[in-house]
């Protein structure tokens, strides 16, 4: 068995489909561990995954976590395997706390975002030099390679990446929510309002990554004393600038502290 995921919610149901549809592994190389039984059969039938059991764990070479950091502790005593990679996605366990507690330093760890869900991820990698020399980084490129962009990132900034790009979905959904509140304010059908406010997000990442910096498509739009000035001023009297500055430090700072509930 080349993989054991352990953990297969929305994340580890996203790599399971986009390493299998993007041919990194066959479904036969791959078994599925998770607390509800009848949602790993049900994905390992439409798949063609394997469903195993704790005992089979000692058969994957790699092994990928994608358990809730809290239940990490405990999980890790049945994780522990003599001769396995691991793959983590739990936010905030840090390089050390794996391997302290899987007795291995062949531990890599990730932090994605929901994106991998279709295929766009942006996730952060980064893992000791025994997991290099093992083949467990490259490991872990490729599959998540097959769900969207993969970095190397120094583990001293997992938690701002994390902060920034792994909750910043949670941040852009909101924007998207005031958009749309804001056209149903002025008399918009809702659902006009909402599907405006999705493409719009949609078509600005695109028009961002063309230009150098943001600031630059910014300006384009504000023509002076027109619209887009005026509702710039108003962003800029509400503080929605500094709210969302704050929100990545916020969740950079809830990172570390999860961190420090592992060691």
């Amino acid at each position: 068995m080349k993989l054991a995921i352990v953990g297969v919610g929305k994340l580890g149901l996203a790599l399971l489909e986009g390493v299998t549809a993007q041919g990194v592994l066959p479904p036969a190389e791959i078994g599925l561990l998770d607390a509800n039984a009848a949602r790993a059969q049900d994905i390992a039938a439409r798949t063609g995954a394997r469903v195993i059991t704790q005992a089979d764990l000692g058969r994957a070479e790699r092994i990928l976590i994608s358990l809730q950091p809290r239940v990490f502790p405990e999980a890790a005593e049945w994780l522990a395997q003599p001769n396995a990679g691991y793959i983590s996605t739990m936010a905030g366990v840090s390089v050390a706390a794996l391997t302290r507690r899987l007795g291995t330093k062949r531990v890599v760890r990730v932090m994605p975002n929901l994106a991998a869900t279709i295929g766009h991820s942006q996730t952060a990698i980064t893992g000791p030099r025994e997991a290099g020399d093992a083949g467990d980084l490259a490991f872990a490129h490729g599959l998540f390679g097959a769900v969207g962009d993969a970095y190397d990132l120094p583990e001293h900034l997992f938690n701002a990446f994390t902060g920034m790009s792994a909750s910043g979905p949670a941040y852009v959904a909101v924007v998207a929510e005031a958009l749309a509140d804001g056209g149903v304010r002025m008399g918009l059908p809702r659902p006009l309002a909402n599907e405006l406010a999705a493409k719009l997000l949609i078509a600005t990442g695109e028009l961002v990554q063309r230009r150098a910096h943001p600031a630059l498509l910014k300006d384009e739009v504000a023509s002076p004393g027109g619209t887009t000035i005026a509702g710039l001023a108003a962003l800029e009297a509400a503080g929605v600038r500094g709210g969302i500055i704050e929100a990545v430090v916020q969740a950079t700072r809830r990172g570390t502290e999860l961190g420090k509930d592992q060691d």
